[in-house]
């Protein structure tokens, strides 16, 4: 399964909401779409849900248009939108077995599919509470229970961890890895960079409607990010060792708590490796030697200074 966004425009009068964007997504990946405020995320995904047309462009799903066939793109995409499901008089299991109904499910066939997604996504017993009366954790587990009803090998999801607390963001991670192990292709935006950082597997950045990166998550912090921290713990001679491993070349700073140094590395891999031989030259006793993992939130702020291009 894999799902080919070709050039994707979207104009509204003068303001190019998506600009020219291309990339690719396959299933077993949960791709984080990320950029600022309007920067065209939900335009994008709207477009791929087949809930609105481009200007010009394609998106295919195994090599067929959904945008020439929508219904086509409907059977194999679930959509999670920005906004919870409210409904007052309806409860969850109705609310559910409305689009099963929707999807054409009949019979024994629905029962049990509506048993199998209540039980996977935690509600089973909350089906006949009002969904009116849920917290958002719960709203959310509901609106993913219902992009689910169809088993499409794609799910897109609009800031789904948005307003939610702590518990319901983890429950939520928990249940996109779940469903990432399953086969499915997963495309999921959010302004929760820490959160989004902890179960993507690449990343797609845009920036005023534009492409600015998209790929493998590990390699583009490596490849985009400057600096590498390194954390390092010494046996003795601490206060020794900061004097010199600040005068080690590409070292910026040195900070020191009892016997771990933080090193921050102006380079990349090769840099952090001259430095670690460096120190064991000068018969620094290095015991502890690690490179912290670059933050998408550091990839974040460099796109919305417009320093990544």
């Amino acid at each position: 399964m894999r799902i080919e966004i070709d050039g994707l425009k979207r104009y509204f009068g003068n303001v190019k909401a998506v600009d020219d964007v291309s990339f690719s997504f396959e299933k077993h990946q949960i791709i984080g779409l990320v950029g600022p405020n309007g920067a065209g995320k939900t335009t994008m995904m709207r477009i791929i849900a087949t809930l609105d047309e481009p200007t010009a462009g394609d998106v295919r799903v195994d090599g067929r248009s959904v945008v020439q066939y929508p219904e086509h793109g409907r059977r194999l995409i679930g959509f999670v939108p920005d906004s919870l499901p409210s409904h007052r008089d309806i409860t969850v299991h109705e609310y559910l077995d409305f689009f099963a109904r929707a999807c054409g499910l009949r019979g024994q066939m629905r029962r049990r599919v509506l048993e199998s997604i209540e039980e996977f996504t935690n509600l089973t017993n909350l089906r006949d509470k009002s969904i009116h009366a849920l917290s958002k954790g719960m709203k959310q587990r509901v609106s993913v229970a219902r992009a689910l009803v169809h088993d499409p090998p794609v799910l897109v999801l609009d800031e789904p961890a948005a307003g939610l607390d702590p518990r319901a963001r983890i429950e939520l991670r928990e249940l996109l890895r779940a469903l990432c192990n399953q086969g499915k292709a997963i495309l999921v935006s959010s302004h929760i960079l820490a959160e989004l950082e902890q179960m993507i597997t690449g990343v797609v950045i845009l920036e005023q409607g534009k492409l600015v990166r998209a790929g493998s998550l590990q390699e583009i912090l490596h490849e985009r990010v400057a600096h590498r921290v390194v954390r390092l713990r010494l046996l003795a001679d601490v206060d020794g060792a900061v004097e010199k491993v600040l005068c080690l070349p590409h070292v910026e700073s040195v900070t020191r708590t009892d016997q771990v140094l933080r090193v921050q590395v102006r380079g990349g891999d090769q840099e952090c490796c001259a430095l670690l031989t460096e120190m064991v030259r000068q018969g620094l006793s290095v015991v502890e030697f690690q490179i912290e993992s670059a933050a998408l939130e550091q990839l974040f702020l460099a796109v919305t200074k417009g320093e990544v291009a």
